[in-house]
């Protein structure tokens, strides 16, 4: 039972985002979970256990500085990816002189000696970040100094 209970724990635990503490990066120490005694259910006849896990997870903050990749560009701005988090940078925190290229393949911010179109790397600076029972997601800013495409 103890081995069935840890495999579960790391199948339904890794991977997934909890609004209180982030993305769950990794269970630690999974010979060393604590299971307590389990419950039965009384409509389903299912069994309940309280675990008990170390874990190594990440929250982004506001003014945390992250590497990402683009996904998509639009007039409004564009969204890119740090790992599992979208975070989305608007126009207004795109540099001036970057403009919107809708006729460049694939639509693009483009200045006179940078470029930002799906698939770009890119370092952003989150400005805010909002939290739902099972996901985030977060606001980027890319207007300061280096900060934008690597």
């Amino acid at each position: 039972m103890n081995q069935y209970l840890r495999q579960k724990l790391l199948t339904d635990v890794e991977g997934t985002c909890t609004g209180q503490f982030g993305y769950i990066i990794c269970v630690l120490d999974c010979m060393s979970v604590e299971v307590g005694q389990g419950k039965i259910l009384p409509t389903s006849g299912y069994a309940e256990f309280e675990v008990k896990y170390r874990a190594v997870v990440w929250k982004p903050f506001k003014g945390e500085v992250v590497d990402a990749v683009v996904t998509s560009v639009n007039q409004m701005g564009f969204f890119a990816d740090v790992g599992p988090l979208s975070v989305f940078v608007s126009r207004q925190l795109i540099p001036n002189d970057m403009k919107y290229t809708p006729s460049h393949t694939p639509p693009a911010y483009i200045s006179l000696d940078q470029v930002i179109m799906k698939g770009s790397k890119i370092r952003i600076k989150i400005i805010g970040t909002r939290s739902d029972v099972n996901s985030m997601s977060a606001i980027g800013s890319i207007k300061e100094d280096y900060l934008g495409p690597l």
